[in-house]
């Protein structure tokens, strides 16, 4: 088996923004579904302070937490002090449960890390400009290609309209 790919998981509105005071700036139920579909028994590797804002590990995936703070514990979860490390864990997990993706989940500063490694991003593009103080960061688009989308008005509990996009890194 190949080394699983490295996938970025992120919903961002418009402005790029991804959070507010340790939360989503919105609300999409049907983000909460797809995110979970897309990353069910895959390794999933996220900061410190997106394991708090989810308030505990999710169930059916191997969570990784990523913390400079080596005191930090997150129950449920593997702790990993350096990204290498972090990746290193995720591939290890990705290969003894045969499964080809490693989930990359948040923040602001993981995205940053790890996007130079990243080979596929699952966008949700929320269709807004909300108030932020977490930011993704810029994509130089020339550098990725759109190889799905899904255009969909909001649901029931849906406080904007999104898109699903797969975005896959072009081989230079």
């Amino acid at each position: 088996m190949s080394a699983p790919t490295v996938a970025l998981v992120v919903a961002m509105a418009k402005n790029r923004a991804i959070g507010r005071g340790g939360n989503l700036p919105w609300h999409l139920g049907s983000d909460m579904r797809y995110f979970r579909q897309i990353t069910m028994g895959k390794p999933i590797v996220m900061g410190r302070l997106t394991f708090l804002s989810l308030g505990r590990a999710l169930p059916g995936r191997t969570n990784i937490v990523l913390t400079r703070n080596a005191a930090f514990e997150a129950q449920g979860a593997i702790m990993a002090y350096n990204l290498e490390e972090a990746l290193d864990v995720a591939r290890k997990t990705a290969g003894k449960d045969g499964v080809d993706e490693i989930m990359v989940i948040g923040g602001e500063d993981v995205f940053r890390a790890v996007l130079p490694q990243a080979s596929r991003i699952y966008l949700t593009e929320v269709h807004a400009t909300p108030e932020a103080d977490t930011w993704f960061p810029e994509l130089d688009r020339r550098e990725w290609r759109e190889v799905s989308r899904e255009d969909h008005e909001p649901g029931p509990k849906d406080d904007y309209a999104f898109s699903f996009v797969v975005l896959e890194r072009v081989q230079s």
